[in-house]
């Protein structure tokens, strides 16, 4: 027997009634999940993505069902734009309380794609890391100068994975930038608790996302592929709950370590994962 996947229309009247939250990476998948609801729950909702067009319509959407939310473009490598996203945040909405890293790729696109180390090319190496670490960096820069100098406190969940909490097969700048990602969380939790800022983690398994697509894609276009060259992992078969996670499970968590329910959680890493690191 099966877990039952949490409805995706659940969500808590009032939760973030006068808040103002930015969501990175928030045209699609989790980071949609999570403004859809959050807007639901009061929340006044800055989606960031680097598809300006497909954030624009997102908030559009978000707007039609009664909520409050804006969509920009954004890139998160760029450090201007990390600062544009949160001035839009405080010109718009009048400040930033929430803020939820989300955005994040397993690859280096089409052309760049994961493979074990000795094989692994320059561009996924350089834009896996630079995307979900540099990227993560300078966005969280961005949003605690913001919160700071509001002198209100604040919140940011980084958005991780089970490789920031293990190790996991032929994608190795992927894991080693999700554990960069736990290392910079826990850094921040312990630099911005005089400041009222609480800073954590939500980690998860195989989730319905687009990136799942992709990543699914590319592995069976790989099966049968006889490469001498590369070293045969071990791979674990399924969680413990056998099933990928659905956007709207996710976003339940994530948004509950937004949520003033977790007022005394900080540092830590969340694993959302089915069970997949407990064993």
């Amino acid at each position: 027997m099966t877990v039952t996947p949490i409805p995706a229309d659940t969500f808590c009247p009032g939760r973030f009634a006068g808040q103002v939250m930015l969501v990175t990476g928030a045209a699609g998948g989790m980071g949609l999940a999570c403004a859809t609801r959050a807007a639901l729950e009061g929340a006044a909702v800055v989606l960031a993505d680097i598809n300006a067009e497909a954030a624009e319509a997102a908030a559009g959407g978000i707007a039609d069902r009664g909520g409050r939310a804006i969509g920009i473009g954004a890139d998160i490598t760029r450090r201007e734009d990390c600062a544009a996203m949160v001035a839009a945040a405080a010109d718009t909405f009048g400040g930033l309380d929430i803020a939820i890293n989300n955005a994040g790729v397993m690859d280096g696109g089409r052309d760049g794609p994961p493979a074990p180390m000795h094989l692994a090319g320059d561009l996924y190496l350089r834009r896996t890391i630079e995307i979900n670490l540099l990227g993560t960096m300078f966005a969280c820069a961005a949003e605690l100068a913001r919160m700071v100098n509001q002198g209100r406190g604040g919140v940011i969940v980084n958005v991780g994975s089970i490789t920031g909490l293990t190790g996991s097969a032929g994608t190795p700048a992927y894991v080693a930038s999700k554990h960069a990602v736990s290392g910079l969380t826990r850094s921040i939790a312990i630099d911005y608790a005089p400041f009222g800022v609480r800073c954590n983690s939500v980690n998860m398994a195989a989730t319905q996302t687009p990136m799942l697509e992709r990543a699914t894609e590319f592995v069976m276009s790989k099966q049968g592929a006889a490469d001498a060259a590369a070293p045969r992992a071990v791979v674990k078969s399924a969680p413990l709950i056998a099933r990928a996670s659905t956007v709207w499970e996710q976003a339940a968590v994530i948004l509950f370590a937004a949520s003033p329910e977790a007022s005394y959680m900080t540092g830590a890493l969340l694993a959302s994962d089915g069970g997949w690191t407990a064993y």
